[in-house]
């Protein structure tokens, strides 16, 4: 199972992975999953965001995926994010979305290269 599939495995299977569809365990347990593939998982994700928006930003690709979802929440902080049951699962789609949309782009040697020359341009 190649990192996309397994992903796509998670988001239709969350509940066997002890998620509820909440963003921030989903969030945490695709972070742990990066972290057991020693940051190989999503190693680019924060340039390819930044290409993506077309503006560089220090905020972590959690944060800006979860603005991203949410544009009306003001985020201050994990520790205090209480999110509606709607608001869930807007997040955690959009979560799924972009990181297979980045891995889509992180497969592709050519759309890559072309993503690292963009974000080197901004």
């Amino acid at each position: 199972m190649n990192d996309k599939e397994f992903i796509e495995h998670v988001r239709d299977r969350q509940s066997m992975y002890g998620l509820r569809g909440t963003y921030y365990p989903t969030a945490m347990f695709i972070m742990g999953f990066d972290q057991a593939r020693a940051g190989g998982l999503l190693r680019g994700i924060h340039e390819w965001l930044a290409v993506r928006n077309g503006e560089l930003s220090s905020q972590h690709w959690l944060g800006r995926i979860l603005a991203e979802a949410l544009p009306d929440l003001r985020f201050r902080g994990f520790e205090n994010l209480h999110l509606e049951p709607e608001q869930e699962r807007q997040a955690v789609d959009r979560l799924f979305s972009l990181v297979l949309e980045f891995l889509a782009v992180r497969d592709d040697p050519r759309a890559l290269a072309s993503m690292y020359a963009r974000y080197h341009s901004l």
